[in-house]
């Protein structure tokens, strides 16, 4: 019983590094799912919100259930109390920005916000496919996509930007590149290299289905359901099973790209050595030193 408590404490937080960022944060499913990338400024889900969130200026909302929402506003609250001046910029899926907006002017009014004072933070809604650069990260872009869920939901992909010379200017002298430039040549192509892939809450299925996410250098998948028997439940439940995740490592082999690839959302029934016996015992061999159980 001890064990479970300890890993059911959402202000307990789980860290990890990877080459791209830190990544901080909780995740059990039903309790409370955040990230943090605070290299990337960058959140992603706001089941809960500890102090350290309020550095954090973009954070991506994959869908609605208070797992994963409940807790925005009082990131966009507290910003406000510690006298961050920016805007926090909240994307979510633009089917769910109306009902946001309903829940978020609910809440002022059961605290007693007087309607003068009250205003809507800054929401920005998302499509499948939309290329989208971060607010106060240029160099960084999210490309969301949908996945299964048992309510609408999104995963997303964040992009390193930058250009780069083309091949047939390499090696060229200073001086050449610049009257080229002058003369309105186009010098640099635009690259986006994926650093990091969500799925938010999602079937397994949605793994194949958004195969690019392998690419990334990361990837961070929920696991909700591990035991054998639970397979059926996780399909009920719109959620992952751990074999759906060791048949796709399977399928997809070599292409495999992920340097880290993080476990997340187990379902708050199994202990933290069955999730840990379980992934070992599951996982081919090849990726196990890749997977990151977060927990």
């Amino acid at each position: 019983m001890s064990e479970i408590k300890r890993i059911h404490n959402a202000l307990k937080q789980v860290h990890t590094n990877t080459s791209c960022t830190s990544v901080s944060g909780f995740s059990i499913s039903g309790l409370a799912t955040y990230f943090q990338l605070p290299e990337l400024d960058f959140g992603i889900d706001m089941g809960e919100c500890p102090l350290s969130a309020t550095s954090i200026n973009h954070i991506f909302l994959t869908h609605a259930h208070g797992d994963h929402a409940r807790c925005l506003m009082r990131h966009h609250s507290l910003r406000k109390m510690m006298g961050v001046e920016r805007e926090s910029i909240y994307y979510m899926p633009e089917n769910i920005c109306d009902g946001a907006r309903e829940w978020i002017r609910a809440e002022a009014t059961f605290e007693g916000v007087p309607e003068t004072k009250f205003r809507y933070p800054e929401i920005v809604p998302v499509k499948a496919g939309e290329l989208k650069f971060l607010e106060y990260r240029k160099d960084l872009a999210i490309e969301p996509f949908e996945v299964k869920h048992s309510i609408p939901a999104m995963g997303a992909t964040l992009y390193h930007y930058k250009k780069k010379l083309k091949d047939e200017y390499l090696g060229k002298a200073p001086e050449e590149i610049i009257k080229l430039r002058e003369s309105g040549t186009e010098i640099t192509r635009e690259v986006y290299n994926p650093l990091l892939s969500f799925m938010g809450d999602c079937m397994g299925e949605s793994l194949l289905e958004n195969s690019r996410v392998f690419q990334s250098k990361v990837l961070i998948t929920e696991c909700t359901f591990i035991a054998p028997e639970d397979f059926a439940m996780s399909h009920k439940k719109g959620h992952t099973h751990l074999s759906q995740i060791a048949d796709a490592l399977k399928e997809l082999g070599d292409q495999v790209k992920c340097e880290k690839i993080i476990l997340s959302h187990f379902s708050m029934k199994y202990p933290d050595k069955y999730i840990h016996e379980m992934i070992e015992k599951e996982i081919p061999e090849e990726f196990r030193d890749r997977v990151v159980v977060f927990i």
